[in-house]
């Protein structure tokens, strides 16, 4: 399994939640098979994203389509404060105690 992990400031969570809700990169089309959005304890304002893919062609893909449709230009969300920061990790061991 591939994850694509971004982190980054925002100035309105509720406003960026409804933006991330309403989907602008086709999350399920783009090959996400599961998601996970946390808020650092100490820092409410900074969001990780942890975005899981089977293949590490589509979160490839989909690093690239966040990056010019929804992190630049005209479309980008106002509740955005800085680029973010994204990177691909392979997972290589996962273990449930």
């Amino acid at each position: 399994m591939y994850t694509l992990l971004i982190e980054h400031a925002v100035n309105d969570f509720g406003a960026w939640k409804r933006s991330f809700d309403s989907d602008p990169a086709d999350r399920a089309g783009s090959g996400v098979i599961s998601y996970r959005v946390s808020r650092l304890v100490d820092d409410s304002q900074r969001v990780l994203i942890e975005l899981d893919f089977a293949e590490r062609e589509q979160a490839e893909s989909m690093l690239n389509t966040l990056r010019i449709k929804v992190w630049s230009g005209p479309g980008r969300p106002a509740s955005l404060d800085g680029m973010p920061d994204a990177r691909i990790v392979e997972s290589m061991e996962a273990r449930v105690l």
